[in-house]
C-alpha cells in the first residue's frame, strides 16, 4: 500500500488548505475503519452470546477451529486474568494515544492501521465497561478457539492486524504524517507543506 502525498498548492493559504483537507480525509478513513471494526466485533459478540453461550462448541474446521463462548477477564488471547482493571486502563490510554497521533495524520496506510487498532480497542473496552461482573472489570467475550493456541474475538484480530501493519510501515520508514525516514533522516513528501509559522515551507534546497 502506497502513501498518498499532499498535492502542491499555490501560496501559503492554498498549502494550508490542501494539507488540512488531506488530514481530514485521513481522519475520516481512520474513523470509518474503526467504526466498521467496532460494529463487526460488537455484532459478533451479541450473536454468539445469544446463540452459543451455554451450548456445546460448534466445529468450524474439525477440532482445529471451534466456536465457543468464554468470558475472559484478562488481555487478548486470555493472558493476565487477574489484571482486568489494568487492561481497561491500558485500552483507554491506547485510544487516547491514537487520537493524538491522528492530529498529524496524512498517511492512508497509517489511517487504516490506526483505525483497526482503535476499533479493536473500543470493542474490548466496551466489554470491560458494560459486561459482568462489574463496571471497569467486565469480562471480554471470546469465541474463536484455535487448537493449541488460544480463544479470541474479532477485536483481538483487528488489534493484531493493525499492529502488524504498524510494524511493517515503521520498518519501511513510513511515518503517520506522510514523511519517510531513512536511517533517522526524514524526507518530506512531494508537494507543499506549511511551516509552523503558517508560511510555505517549500522543498529542500530552495
Amino acid at each position: 500500500m502506497r502513501d498518498e502525498t499532499v498535492p502542491a498548492a499555490a501560496g501559503p493559504a492554498g498549502a494550508t488548505g490542501a494539507t488540512g483537507g488531506a488530514r481530514r480525509r485521513r481522519i475520516g478513513v481512520l474513523l470509518v475503519v474503526a467504526l466498521l471494526a467496532y460494529l463487526i466485533d460488537l455484532g459478533s459478540k451479541l450473536l454468539v452470546v445469544a446463540k452459543l453461550e451455554g451450548h456445546s462448541p460448534i466445529q468450524v474446521a474439525g477440532d482445529i477451529v471451534t466456536l465457543q463462548v468464554i468470558r475472559n477477564g484478562g488481555a487478548a488471547f486470555g493472558m493476565g486474568q487477574a489484571m482486568t482493571i489494568v487492561f481497561t486502563m491500558i485500552a483507554t490510554a491506547v485510544i487516547v494515544v491514537i487520537w493524538r497521533i491522528a492530529r498529524r495524520l496524512y498517511s492512508l496506510p497509517w489511517a487504516v492501521a490506526l483505525g483497526m487498532l482503535l476499533g479493536g480497542a473500543l470493542g474490548n473496552l466496551t466489554d470491560r465497561l458494560f459486561r459482568a461482573p462489574q463496571v471497569f472489570r467486565g469480562h471480554v467475550v471470546d469465541f474463536i478457539s484455535v487448537q493449541h493456541f488460544a480463544v479470541f474475538n474479532l477485536a483481538d484480530s483487528a488489534i493484531v492486524c493493525g499492529g502488524i501493519l504498524v510494524v511493517l510501515l515503521s520498518f519501511r520508514g513510513s511515518n503517520p504524517d506522510g514523511t519517510v525516514h531513512h536511517g533517522g533522516a526524514k524526507d518530506e513528501p512531494s508537494g507543499a507543506r506549511p511551516s509552523k509559522d503558517g508560511t510555505d515551507a517549500g522543498t529542500p534546497g530552495e
